[in-house]
């Protein structure tokens, strides 16, 4: 998987969740603060990330530095998926399937989030298992870096695309 360059990107930021965390100590609680982000240019770049401080600002800002790190390219087949495909990180399973042009983004929250930013205007999710928005957001992840383009298929096996529809 290549780099891709954020500084050369017009990434745009969307928070998924914030959680505050207590740690009991001795001398009584501390308190912080857990962020989830999520980045993209609604050009077939997306990206997550998270981060930890005791103000949210400050999370906020160590979760769009890490989702800058971890930019992902999203291949887009005129406004919807390429293909149906199944996400699986931990217990939570996300199903993407490719939608009708004008259908829109039917997803819930974290998957939602995701695909808007990727710049997938028409897409059918379901979230299956586990609802936790990080593990939500890793599974559309992991279901994202399966899709392939009918090109990119075609070249890996050495056949033309009209062939490959057969």
């Amino acid at each position: 998987m290549a780099f891709i360059d954020p500084s050369k990107l017009d990434l745009e930021d969307n928070v998924v969740s914030i959680n505050r965390i207590t740690k009991v100590v001795k001398g009584g609680r501390r308190l912080r603060f857990a962020a989830l982000v999520v980045v993209g240019d609604h050009n077939g770049h997306v990206g997550f990330g998270t981060g930890k401080a005791q103000e949210v600002p400050e999370a906020i800002r160590k979760a769009v530095e890490a989702a800058h790190k971890n930019l992902i390219k999203v291949p887009v087949v005129g406004s919807t998926l390429p293909h149906e495909v199944l996400g699986i990180y931990s217990g939570s399973k996300v199903m993407l399937k490719p939608a009708v042009e004008g259908s829109g983004v039917a997803a819930g929250g974290a998957v939602r989030a995701v695909m808007e930013l990727a710049g997938v205007a028409d897409v059918t999710s379901k979230s299956l298992g586990e609802s936790t928005p990080i593990n939500v957001v890793r599974a559309t992840f992991e279901g994202l870096k399966e899709l392939k383009r009918a090109e990119d298929v075609a070249a890996l096996r050495g056949v033309s695309v009209e062939h490959l529809a057969e």
